[in-house]
């Protein structure tokens, strides 16, 4: 499948970006463990929202998400410096809670497991194996 001008250039600003929060912006709020996961772009690429996972508790997170809108100004330019883009996009960044989420629905298919397995085993119940239709 033939991918349009805005998801190539957002695949690109993404790189750039990852490189200039992680080596670039000097913020002590921004951690370590920062990164750009996603940027997607309007089609007429004036705009770019840009998802960003910080590894950390929620205060740390809306910290580092407000040190990077405010040096929204420098990531921008430095950005404009990289990539050569007749229009500096207006950027909006938004946290990336993707990876929290599936720690949390991880957590949820493990309690469920456990409370099957222990219900299981109050009844009597052993362990289901294929049926015997299955193994032929």
């Amino acid at each position: 499948m033939r991918r349009n001008r805005a998801e190539i250039v957002g695949d690109e600003m993404r790189k750039v970006m990852q490189d200039i929060i992680s080596n670039e912006l000097k913020d002590p709020r921004v951690p370590l463990l920062t990164s750009v996961t996603q940027v997607k772009m309007t089609r007429d690429l004036s705009h770019a929202t840009v998802f960003v996972s910080v590894f950390g508790n929620d205060h740390d997170k809306t910290e580092a998400l407000s040190a990077i809108e405010g040096a929204t100004g420098f990531i921008r330019y430095e950005m404009c410096k990289r990539i050569n883009l007749r229009l500096a996009p207006e950027l909006h960044f938004k946290l990336d809670n993707t990876l929290d989420e599936a720690a949390r629905m991880e957590a949820l298919i493990d309690k469920t497991l456990a409370e099957d397995k222990a219900r299981r085993e109050a009844l009597g119940i052993e362990e289901l194996g294929p049926s015997e239709d299955e193994e032929k």
